[in-house]
């Protein structure tokens, strides 16, 4: 019974490795083939998922945009393989070693994609994931949109819509937000620190959203929603599990922001907002009130700015900042807890420099702090209970296929890439931080990555 209130507590937050977790991709042949554009046309570097402007319009207008033709045009299926080597500065443990305790290579994932338009007013992503660690299938990422179209509104275009998503975010315009944020792709066997808010993935692939959006002159977007997670039984048909928990009611959803485009600058503000009301999980499959429930507040501002010039050097920066207010009564009851209630702060912000769309390099941080918080570390982790963990992220890219002129365009897309986190502090510490004599640079990971898209 111990055994599964420790589980239960560590599922009460959105669980390790959210943080620095593997993204998917959204760029997708598929998609290239349907408009005619090349990859660079929607994506920089080629590769998903940062969006340029015209990639953000092809997904606010539904995905529906054509100007492709030939057979391939209307084939609106992708595949993605992601491929690894692992090194951390100290041995993994499980459930990060899962083949051996370090230098690990690995068959990360195999996704296959469904993507596109159907008519002028409908279109969606759909991706299904194999990952060698799990030896299984689960429905990934997905974004519909049921219905889309434009009015005229003082002379300037009103884009309206809706969506149907798994994933808070996951269908948001601006890769600022956290389900396409950078790193775009994480290790599997590195450590990841135990504090990250609602909205980074505490709902990911266990809910369903509805949501409506507006997008005026192409500038303003507003969009607003409700998500509620699945039951048990479906979750285990689609191959997905109960993250912080199960939603009581439905979590409403918020999103603004204004965007500026001048010359070869793009830039953006805005603001999300997200509350929670759930019952924790005590398995993977299973949640209960029978203690109370949590209760999560999220509250997020963001940014980005672009230089895309004429393509022969691209220079971005974006950014997040998230606070979250926590009553987390169900979970401390269940475990036995004093201190329900506490607060979460995240930065992510990182910036890029590409030349010609073909050599990258990213610098990312992540920084993460907030009241001590026992129901969190209930089950070890942190000797002062804190989440504060600080980490940075550099990354080099080379895409030596996936633009206009590539050989075998849009069908071949290849990304080759070295990325190192390094961590100045860990799960409230910089040394000992665990009472067992572990540093926070001993969660520092080297990893280098071949990164398909057919």
């Amino acid at each position: 019974m111990r055994t599964l209130k420790h589980l239960g507590c560590w599922l009460a937050l959105p669980a390790a490795g959210l943080l620095l977790s593997s993204r998917h991709a959204e760029a997708i042949p598929a998609f290239a083939a349907q408009t005619g554009q090349p990859c660079t046309a929607c994506h920089i570097g080629g590769f998903g998922p940062q969006l340029t402007p015209f990639g953000r319009a092809f997904k606010v207008g539904g995905y529906t945009q054509r100007g492709g033709d030939g057979i391939l045009a209307s084939i609106p299926l992708s595949l993605m393989v992601q491929t690894s080597f692992n090194n951390t500065a100290t041995n993994a443990t499980a459930p990060h070693a899962p083949f051996g305790a370090n230098n690990n290579f690995a068959l990360d994932q195999v996704s296959g994609f469904v993507g596109g338009g159907i008519g002028d007013h409908t279109g969606g992503l759909i991706q299904f994931t194999w990952s060698q660690e799990s030896n299984a299938v689960n429905l990934d990422n997905t974004d519909l949109r049921p219905y889309t179209t434009t009015f005229d509104l003082g002379g300037k275009e009103l884009r309206v819509g809706t969506t149907i998503n798994n994933n808070p975010t996951v269908q948001d315009p601006y890769t600022s937000s956290y389900a396409w944020g950078f790193p775009y792709i994480g290790s599997k066997f590195a450590n990841s620190p135990a504090g990250t808010p609602l909205l980074a993935g505490g709902l990911g692939q266990s809910a369903l959203g509805y949501t409506a959006y507006a997008w005026y002159d192409n500038k303003l977007y507003l969009e607003g929603g409700l998500y509620s997670t699945l039951g048990s039984w479906a979750l285990g048909r689609i191959g997905n599990n109960y993250n912080i928990g199960a939603t009581t009611n439905p979590a409403p959803y918020l999103r603004a922001a204004y965007e500026w485009d001048w010359g070869a600058n793009e830039a953006h503000v805005g603001a999300l907002f997200m509350h929670a009301d759930v019952s924790p999980a005590t398995d993977l499959f299973a949640t209960t009130s029978a203690f109370g429930t949590d209760h999560y507040t999220d509250y997020a501002i963001d940014a980005d700015y672009q230089f895309l010039g004429d393509g022969t050097n691209i220079v971005t920066v974006q950014g997040i900042a998230t606070h979250e207010d926590q009553n987390l009564l169900g979970s401390a009851a269940m475990n036995g807890i004093a201190g329900a209630q506490a607060s979460l702060n995240q930065i992510h912000a990182d910036v890029s420099y590409w030349y010609k769309n073909t050599y990258g390099v990213t610098l990312g941080w992540q920084k993460t702090w907030g009241t001590p918080n026992p129901v969190l570390f209930a089950a070890g982790g942190s000797v002062n209970k804190k989440p504060d963990s600080n980490a940075f992220i550099l990354e080099a890219d080379w895409v030596p296929f996936g633009k206009e002129d590539s050989q075998w365009a849009p069908l071949a897309n290849l990304k080759l890439g070295v990325q190192y986190t390094a961590y100045t502090q860990f799960n409230g510490g910089t040394s000992n931080y665990d009472g067992a004599g572990s540093n926070a640079s001993g969660n520092n990971a080297l990893l280098m990555f071949a990164w398909f898209m057919f």
